[in-house]
């Protein structure tokens, strides 16, 4: 089952964090997860119910006496998915692990038998008490799992000591990698190159390509969202690192080779999605080339080609990328057997809304067998989402 049509209870207790968890919510949503949100009367002194209705488009429950909804904490127990508890205070924690039921949020905690994820928000010095961290051994031997906390400033002030709570996208991947659990993918190291690479002329001028990353972050975002454990090469972007997954920053073609071998061990895929340099400046001048009148003459080698001098573990899934603007196909497939790739990712670079530095991509997909699958033009994150379920039969 994949993340879109999920059910989670975000249960938001009363901390100065639950501003982060209207962020979490509307993250939440966009994945296609429903999110039924239940607030303590704590959370409510810091949050109005009406922001997370509107960032979830349903009704936000904040008592076991809801009209109506007599046996609410039984179905909210019951039915979903995962109940993320964020923030969840000193005090909520306390209650929970005492098996209290003195609100719709501990009532839902006491009848659940499902999995609980809980982001645990409080002064440093709450969470380093005995008492707390007592009621954190017992709820994880109930089961629950924890993300965070952080370090980081506090309401008070700053603070070297954990305390903080997570940040929504790190709570968000924890919550991803959960509902991963049943994918082909969970508990797998998926290597994935991204970006373009830079060869020297000099020290200040290079030589590179416009690739932005996209397709890249978005293959290892998808891989990570299904519970593989994800390493990203890649090189001079503008992105954001991703988070939840292991990146390796590069900048040359060689340096590029080197972190993918490294990576590669253990590994059960490797995409190759990022875009290095063919060649390289045969000789690289020390000092900046003063600009001169005329033509300049400059003289190239190739680069190491990755794909070819990669020693793949056994069993490991490879996807290439080809990037044409001729004959695609027949380029793809030959790339497909030269360098003993499971698949090939085929677009041209001249196709509108496709190549470099755009949001969207239009692909085929070649395999070893069958026919080539052609894709409608895409967002890239849903390329990736394709990508991954077509290849995945592959994995061993």
């Amino acid at each position: 089952m994949g993340v879109a049509g999920r059910h989670v209870v975000l249960g938001v207790s009363g901390g100065i964090a639950c501003y982060k968890s209207c962020t979490l919510a509307r993250r939440l949503s966009e994945h296609g997860i429903t999110v039924d949100v239940v607030m303590t009367a704590g959370a409510t002194e810091f949050v109005r119910p009406l922001t997370f209705e509107a960032l979830t488009g349903r009704p936000v429950l904040t008592s076991l006496w809801e009209r109506d909804r007599a046996l609410a904490h039984i179905g909210l127990a019951k039915h979903p998915d995962l109940v993320v508890v964020a923030p969840a205070t000193a005090q909520l924690l306390a209650r929970a692990a005492m098996g209290m039921a003195d609100d719709l949020l501990t009532a839902i905690l006491l009848a659940r038998s499902g999995a609980v994820l809980a982001a645990p928000a409080m002064n440093d010095a709450m969470y380093a008490h005995p008492a707390t961290q007592a009621n954190l051994a017992a709820l994880a031997g109930r089961g629950w799992t924890f993300v965070g906390p952080d370090t980081g400033a506090l309401a008070e002030g700053p603070s070297e000591r954990p305390g903080r709570m997570s940040e929504p996208e790190t709570i968000l991947h924890a919550v991803l990698r959960q509902f991963g659990a049943d994918s082909p993918w969970a508990g797998r190291k998926v290597v994935v190159s991204a970006g373009p690479t830079r060869e020297h002329l000099d020290p200040v001028r290079v030589i590179t390509n416009p690739s932005s990353g996209r397709m890249g972050w978005a293959l290892a975002e998808a891989a990570r969202d299904r519970g593989a454990h994800v390493v990203l090469v890649a090189g001079p972007t503008s992105l954001a690192p991703p988070a939840g997954m292991h990146v390796v920053a590069v900048e040359t073609t060689e340096q590029m080779q080197r972190a993918l071998q490294e990576a590669l061990t253990g590994a059960s895929a490797l995409f190759m999605a990022a875009a290095p340099a063919d060649y390289r400046p045969a000789k690289v001048a020390n000092r900046k080339r003063p600009r001169v009148g005329g033509r300049f003459t400059l003289a190239f080698e190739p680069t190491l080609d990755i794909l070819a001098t990669l020693k793949r573990p056994p069993g490991c899934l490879v996807v290439g990328f080809a990037l044409e603007t001729g004959d695609g196909i027949a380029r793809a497939r030959k790339k497909l057997q030269a360098k003993r790739l499971d698949y090939v990712v085929l677009n041209d670079a001249l196709e509108p809304g496709a190549g470099f530095e755009v949001t969207t991509n239009k692909v085929t997909l070649l395999g070893r067998s069958g026919a080539p699958l052609e894709l409608p033009l895409l967002e890239k994150r849903d390329v990736a989402q394709r990508i991954l379920e077509t290849v995945e039969h592959e994995l061993t």
